[in-house]
């Protein structure tokens, strides 16, 4: 709406939205380095325990190969959520690295369910939710 010198004027929805994107962005942040943590110190664990140890945990033993892969690939996946946007090169990449991680869950939530453990399937079902929450945060089209 203008008034009478045509100066545009500015509603109240308009001044929040304002106040939400920094909300947002914090948010956003926050979730980004939580999960980084988390995978990172995963990914980190995969690759340096050995192999014995790891299957040994396992109600569903995977290959020790496949398991120093998926190491490798969440380590990559905690570096991609955080280094783009700090850097400021390649944002999009955070989306794509976020959308990796949240494929491992699926992955981990299947795997924790075939061996019969209902009640632990829901640490990796909520944390692939949260990648899917950076995923709709960080997409190129969207809020970022």
């Amino acid at each position: 709406m203008k008034n009478a010198v045509g100066i545009q004027l500015t509603s109240g929805s308009a001044n929040t939205s304002n106040l939400r994107k920094p909300t947002t962005t914090i948010s956003l942040w926050t979730v980004q380095g939580l999960l980084a943590l988390l995978f990172l110190f995963a990914g980190s664990m995969k690759l340096i325990m050995p192999i014995e140890m790891m299957t040994a945990q396992m109600t569903v033993p995977l290959p020790g190969l496949f398991l120093q892969f998926i190491g490798v690939a969440e380590v990559a996946g905690a570096l991609g959520l955080i280094l783009p946007g700090l850097l400021r090169i390649r944002r999009g990449l955070t989306p794509l690295a976020a959308a990796g991680l949240m494929i491992i869950m699926i992955g981990a939530t299947v795997v924790t369910l075939l061996g019969g453990d209902i009640v632990p399937a829901l640490m990796p079902l909520v944390v692939g939710l949260l990648c899917v929450v950076v995923i709709y945060g960080r997409r190129p089209w969207g809020l970022a």
